[in-house]
């Protein structure tokens, strides 16, 4: 999956600097080194839960602000009800398509454009 949205990012010119995390303790460990204009998350993160890590970001100074798209096979309401009140921004259930990554994206983007 991580590949996926590299090579996507990549193809419409959207990944300058692209920062992986194998897991979601590895995701926790670089946050506080890092700041990101934008970040996926994946629920089903090995070690810790991606609702935990959306959470802990929120909770960060750092990272209160960054947009967030959930990627992930997990799309029940219970989920995305909780994701959305963590701070997500955005839901896109796998499979999806460059296309439908690069919408979520903009509708993310816009949303936050129309807001500030």
């Amino acid at each position: 999956m991580r590949a996926f949205l590299r090579a996507a990012l990549e193809a419409n010119g959207l990944a300058d600097d692209i920062v992986e995390a194998k897991s979601g303790f590895e995701a926790l460990r670089i946050l506080p080194r890092e700041r990101f204009d934008f970040a996926f998350v994946d629920i089903n993160m090995p070690d810790i839960h991606g609702l935990e890590v959306i959470r802990l970001m929120r909770a960060s100074e750092a990272h209160t602000k960054t947009p967030i798209l959930v990627v992930s096979s997990e799309a029940s309401p219970r989920d995305l009800e909780r994701g959305l009140s963590l701070g997500a921004d955005g839901w896109l259930k796998k499979p999806f398509t460059p296309e439908g990554l690069l919408a979520a994206i903009r509708e993310i983007l816009e949303k936050r454009g129309s807001s500030t």
